[in-house]
């Protein structure tokens, strides 16, 4: 088995994932407040804070959902898994990714907070690298990834 810097299944981003969330999170609710934010806009990015929440609270749960016992932690797919296509990875190729980022923004938002729209952005690179080993792995397993690739976004749908 081959041995990668992040270890053979990927175990090293799981490690900095659930050490860099949880930090993100404190980070977002322990942060000293700025100054305020104009009350129109303040009260705009809660609202939009509330819909984005709960949409990627949808794709998380309907990632994990559609993934089914392909689920794991490892970037690395299993041994005796399957390439999902449908569901919620018809709409985005890392949907679970892509609700832990969604999530994140819609707390900076609602919470009014810079540290949480950076946080998100953070998250947003970390899964950005963490899905380019996923992938690398999902191509060498899966034949038909490549052309699932060219038709489906990666993290944010219909954009990228």
């Amino acid at each position: 088995m081959k041995r990668t810097a992040f270890g053979s299944r990927g175990e090293g981003w799981v490690v900095v994932q659930f050490t860099l969330l949880p930090l993100l999170l404190a980070a977002t609710w322990l942060a000293p407040s700025g100054a305020p934010w104009p009350l129109a806009l303040g009260w705009l990015a809660r609202g939009l804070g509330a819909i984005i929440a709960v949409g990627a609270a949808g794709l998380f749960t309907w990632g994990v959902a559609a993934l089914g016992r392909n689920l794991t932690p490892n970037p690395k797919p299993l041994e005796d898994g399957h390439l999902v296509r449908t569901g919620a990875y018809a709409l985005v190729r890392h949907p679970i990714y892509a609700g832990v980022i969604f999530g994140m923004l819609a707390i900076g938002l609602f919470l009014n907070s810079i540290v949480g729209l950076l946080s998100s952005v953070v998250l947003f690179i970390f899964f950005d690298l963490k899905s380019r080993r996923e992938e690398r792995w999902l191509r060498e397993k899966y034949p038909e990834y490549a052309d699932y690739c060219r038709r489906t976004r990666k993290l944010i749908p219909f954009v990228y």
